[in-house]
């Protein structure tokens, strides 16, 4: 991590201890933003060229349980069951991270990780991961750090962990400061408990250009770019006035939108990111028909072939018979709907 992410770190902890308990173990939902980022001002700080806005996912997401490792040179690290190696990319992010809070050279942490989505398929499974880490943190050397707080240094691991804190729509303010410390996610006070999310599984493979690296490619060589600020502006005011007057086909319209519009950035890249596959284009067609012959079913994507289905509670159903085996939740009724 750079210099300049330690810096962060030692503003929001100024003047708290570092006595750690024996572990400490938390949850955090994953999230599939309605409004997308796509773009970094500050790679080093994961500052967003953009704001963005999210639902989070009830009960998927990451569990993760920390505490004081035992060994004398790595940290022990286990993801889903499986104990990892140092030199595996998981391991290796996950110290990286671990490293902007270790109190001393000599001390070890132990990581017990389980996601309940797929990992590095779309699903913000890093998300979900980063922000777990900095709640366990926070638990593990009683910090008692603010929801803002946490979605800053969830952030310094992964940009959109910053709005994985919280239940619900949240928002991610892009801010303007270089030190990154007006850059935060809160919670909206807005629930709407008939909204369901369907996770449709494409593929569950690692994707094989990640978005920290898309992101950039975009940014550098794409001709189009410099209208994607504004697009989101204007989305998420739409949005927003969606989610206040509870307008659900505005709420789709505005989703899908902008993820198109995202993918469409991507395309024109150089070179290209796809990460569509065909059965994920055969799926947005069954979604276009089912919405032409009248059901209110709506999609959005992020950097990956699997798709999120929008709808209520009225159509679960006709959406299960639609695309039978989707993963269907329900973010405000506090459990899936499996």
């Amino acid at each position: 991590m750079s210099g300049a992410a330690r810096q962060v770190v030692a503003r929001v902890l100024a003047g708290r201890g570092a006595q750690a308990r024996e572990s400490a173990t938390v949850y955090a939902p994953a999230n599939i933003a309605l409004v997308k980022y796509w773009g970094k001002r500050d790679e080093a700080l994961n500052l967003p060229v953009t704001g963005s806005l999210s639902i989070s996912l009830g009960p998927l997401g990451s569990h993760v349980t920390l505490g004081r490792g035992a060994g004398a040179t790595d940290d022990a690290m286990w993801l889903n069951g499986e104990a990892l190696p140092a030199e595996s990319s998981f391991a290796r992010r996950a110290s990286a991270y671990l490293d902007l809070f270790r109190p001393a050279a000599d001390f070890r942490f132990e990581l017990r990780a389980r996601n309940t989505v797929p990992t590095a398929a779309g699903f913000a499974s890093s998300a979900s991961g980063f922000a777990a880490l900095a709640k366990a943190v926070d638990a593990l050397f009683g910090w008692g750090l603010t929801e803002r707080e946490l979605s800053i240094l969830a952030r310094l691991g992964s940009g959109s962990a910053a709005r994985s804190l919280a239940d619900g729509f949240v928002e991610w303010h892009a801010g303007v400061a270089a030190d990154g410390m007006d850059s935060f996610a809160e919670r909206l006070a807005v629930t709407w408990p008939e909204l369901r999310v369907g996770a449709l599984v494409v593929s569950a493979a690692e994707k094989a250009v990640g978005s920290r690296a898309g992101m950039r490619q975009t940014v550098e060589t794409c001709e189009f770019y410099r209208e994607w600020p504004a697009r989101v502006a204007r989305d998420l005011a739409d949005l927003k006035g969606a989610l206040a007057k509870k307008d659900f086909a505005a709420l789709g319209a505005v989703a899908e939108g902008n993820a198109l519009a995202m993918h469409a950035l991507m395309a024109a890249t150089r070179p290209p990111l796809v990460y569509a596959l065909p059965e994920t284009v055969a799926a947005m067609r069954s979604i276009w028909a089912a919405r032409g012959a009248g059901m209110a079913l709506w999609f959005t994507m992020d950097a990956g072939p699997n798709v999120k289905l929008l709808f209520e509670a009225k159509d679960e159903a006709d959406v299960r018979a639609l695309f039978p085996g989707v993963q269907v939740v329900a973010p405000f009724a506090g459990e899936d709907k499996l």
